[in-house]
């Protein structure tokens, strides 16, 4: 079994808080996909960032966040704004 450190992006800081909420593999990490784990990491992290969300979809995507598409990254600068103020 691959732990989430294998992805890219994901150190020991973000898989203990990938764990924290129930994610503790890639296939559960894609599952979820990387919108509701942001969601839920928000939830127990105010601080959490629109980095750690392009982080958590350039996991899934197998790449580095910097490496994601224009438009990958404009859906999630929606999502993020749309959870400000939540």
């Amino acid at each position: 079994m691959m732990s989430l450190k294998s992805l890219p992006n994901i150190g020991s800081v973000i898989e203990k808080q990938l764990h924290s909420i129930g994610i503790c593999t890639p296939e559960e990490l894609a599952k979820t996909g990387s919108k509701e784990a942001f969601y839920y990491l928000k939830l127990s992290d105010n601080s959490a960032c629109l980095h750690l969300l392009y982080a958590l979809q350039g996991a899934i995507e197998n790449k580095r966040y910097t490496e994601l598409s224009n438009d990958t990254k404009n859906d999630l600068q929606k999502y993020y704004k749309s959870l400000e103020g939540r």
